[in-house]
């Protein structure tokens, strides 16, 4: 599946703010969640509807709501974590998982170090948040962790992308559908994404 970027005006303009050295911990935080929202506007674009029927105040009519019970969010911790506010806006009644990775500043590999999903997990759809998909590691072993529990439809919601990990995840897993808010230029000598926003957990969470 090739990788959906939004590619929108208002994705640009919150994106340009994100992205500033100067931008504070609070607006960070606020950007990351609001852009989050969008991102799960455009991954449910095609998810199919129950056929219910309710009524209004003027009369009776057939429509169509969301199973609710059929999703859950997993977001890569700890990154992932700011991007969770935003997405339960969308679908508040979708469980969340969590998965716990650290980067070897070595190596750059991912480490996993904690894997919480719901029992059912294998019944539901999942969405993977990580605001930044940069080699491709931890998105590769994350949803290596839930095929292996039984889950059989992933979505993978990133805000940047860098190209050699988007390849990197599609030559592995190429039935996850990727949504990016933009794809950026390259990697660094550090992989780290160009020009990027820099660490989004240190951005997040204030720790640098």
């Amino acid at each position: 599946m090739k990788t959906i970027e939004l590619n929108h005006p208002l994705i640009t303009h919150k994106l340009s703010i994100l992205r500033s050295k100067t931008t504070g911990t609070k607006e960070f935080r606020e950007l990351i969640s609001e852009i989050a929202v969008l991102l799960c506007y455009e991954a449910f674009k095609d998810e199919k509807l129950d056929d219910i029927t309710i009524e209004t105040p003027i009369t009776e009519m057939k429509t169509g709501r969301l199973n609710e019970d059929k999703y859950a969010f997993l977001p890569i911790l700890r990154a992932g974590m700011g991007m969770v506010d935003g997405v339960i806006q969308v679908l508040p009644n979708a469980k969340i998982g969590h998965i716990g990775m650290y980067r070897d500043e070595k190596t750059f590999e991912p480490h996993n170090y904690f894997f919480k999903v719901p029992k059912d997990i294998q019944n539901r759809e999942v969405i993977i948040l990580d605001p930044m998909l940069a080699t491709g590691g931890s998105a590769i072993d994350a949803i290596g962790e839930l095929k292996k529990v039984g889950v059989k439809k992933i979505k993978f919601l990133c805000i940047i992308a860098a190209p050699e990990g988007l390849a990197n995840v599609e030559e592995k897993y190429p039935d996850v559908q990727i949504y990016a808010a933009c794809i950026d230029d390259h990697l660094n000598e550090n992989k780290y994404i160009v020009p990027g926003l820099g660490d989004a957990g240190d951005r997040i969470f204030g720790t640098k």
